[in-house]
Parts: structure tokens; C-alpha cells; sequence
């Protein structure tokens, strides 16, 4: 063996390239850096359609709350204006009841604390659609200006709002109810933070209504047989518990052309 042949054996590269071993040791770097990219990449995307959905979901949130406390408001002002006119319409036709696309339409409240511009008219029943174009006039209770309870429901927040206020009302407030034939006014005997009671308390609906908790707000008993009940929720938002006022019949006169 010459010595040539002997220095190539001995060195620790014979028989590759002098920077053969360098170049793979680099082209290996650079694959490693090129499977990182895709996978930082593919995060970068996943969380920016993750924060696109959750700002998307705010917004639906936000809508859905203006429309309950702005929209539903609008809308339950048009109906209530559709639904009056509709109502006086009828009664100058002859009809005690006038059937409209919410529920059938029977009379208009006023009450005077709240502004002489206070016209709400009065719907048969209580479902959503009632509650949302006026005041409920409830199931099996009395007619108005008629010997027993009439009992009114209807919405302290949203849907038109016709009892936002009715806390604010105090024994000897008027209710002014007014139908095609006549026009009663109620006083009332409680005002509107005397009473709660749960949604389930049905005694409130009764011809005569007695509270049976000992020592809870009664209404009068000695104010005659024609009465007047006015519901709502007693919070602001959601809740299972109402308020609840009670009047009697005053005055009767035939209503004005």
C-alpha cells in the first residue's frame, strides 16, 4: 500500500465529499425549520377565526339585548296604535269587542299619574302576543265596570313597557277604564310596592281576593263587590315574583262620543 493510499484511509472522510457531511447536516436544519412554519401558521389561523367567532358572538348578545329593550318597544308602540284604532273604529260600528291580528281588543286603560297621553289598549287574555300589543285582560275574571275582580296584566320591561311605572302608584291613584258603552274609574287601595307575591299565587285573581299569609297586605274589604287587580313583574329583569295592586270601583259614566 503506498503511503498515499494510506493517508486517504486514515482520514475520517475518505470517501465523501469534503463538506458532503456539512450540507446534509445544514439541508436537515433547514427541512426542521420548514415543518415548524405550517404548524405556527395553522395556530395563528385557528385563533384568529376562534377570536372572529367569539366577537361575532358578543355581537349577537348585544343585539339580541337592544332589540328586547329598544325593539321590542317600537314594535309594541305600533301595535298599540294599530290596536286603538282599530278599537275605537269598532265601537263606532256597534262592537263591544273588536277582533284584531294580536287578540281580540276590548277596552283602553288610562291612568292619569302616568300622563294624560296614556292610552293602553286592553286585550282578552295573557298570552305573548296580548302581552306584547297592550294590557292583558286576564282568564275568568270579571269584565270591566262588572260585579267581581278585573284583573289586568301587563309587561314592566320591553313589549311597550305599559307598566314600567306602576310602582310608583299610591292608594287613591285613579285607573280609568274605558269601554264602548261606559267609562269606570277605580281608585286604588294599595300602591305599587305593598304587594308581592309569587307568579303562582292565584288567590289574587279570585272575585274576592284574601291574602292567607297572617299579617300580609289585604285588600280592603269594605270598598263594595267591583274591583280592579293591575299585575306585573316585580323586578326590573327576570323574575317568578309580581306586584300586585288593588282598587275599587268609584264612578261610572257613559263614555263620550
Amino acid at each position: 500500500m503506498s503511503n498515499d493510499d494510506a493517508a486517504v484511509q486514515d482520514r475520517p472522510d475518505a470517501g465523501e465529499p469534503a463538506d458532503g457531511s456539512g450540507r446534509v447536516r445544514r439541508r436537515r436544519s433547514r427541512s426542521g425549520a420548514s415543518d415548524e412554519k405550517p404548524q405556527t401558521s395553522g395556530r395563528k389561523r385557528v385563533s384568529f377565526w376562534l377570536g372572529c367567532g367569539l366577537i361575532l358572538a358578543g355581537l349577537a348578545v348585544l343585539g339580541w339585548v337592544a332589540w328586547q329593550f329598544w325593539g321590542t318597544n317600537w314594535q309594541s308602540q305600533q301595535r298599540q296604535d294599530d290596536v286603538r284604532e282599530s278599537l275605537v273604529d269598532g265601537w263606532d260600528d256597534g262592537q263591544d269587542v273588536v277582533r284584531t291580528e294580536f287578540g281580540n281588543a276590548s277596552a283602553i286603560l288610562h291612568i292619569p299619574r302616568f300622563g294624560k297621553d296614556y292610552a293602553v289598549p286592553v286585550l282578552e287574555g295573557s298570552t305573548d302576543e296580548v302581552l306584547a300589543a297592550g294590557v292583558g285582560h286576564m282568564e275568568d275574571t270579571a269584565a270591566a265596570g262588572a260585579k267581581g275582580n278585573y284583573v289586568l296584566a301587563g309587561h314592566r320591561v320591553t313589549h311597550g313597557e305599559p307598566f314600567a311605572d306602576l310602582p310608583e302608584l299610591q292608594p287613591g291613584d285613579e285607573v280609568i277604564v274605558e269601554t264602548r258603552v261606559a267609562t269606570y274609574t277605580y281608585e286604588l287601595d294599595t300602591g305599587g310596592e305593598d304587594l308581592i307575591v309569587p307568579f303562582t299565587a292565584g288567590w289574587v285573581l279570585a272575585a274576592s281576593p284574601v291574602n292567607p299569609k297572617s299579617g300580609g297586605t289585604q285588600p280592603p274589604a269594605d270598598v263594595g263587590e267591583y274591583l280592579i287587580t293591575l299585575l306585573t313583574c316585580s323586578e326590573i329583569f327576570h323574575t317568578d315574583n309580581r306586584s300586585v295592586l288593588f282598587g275599587h270601583l268609584i264612578e261610572t259614566s257613559p263614555r263620550e262620543d
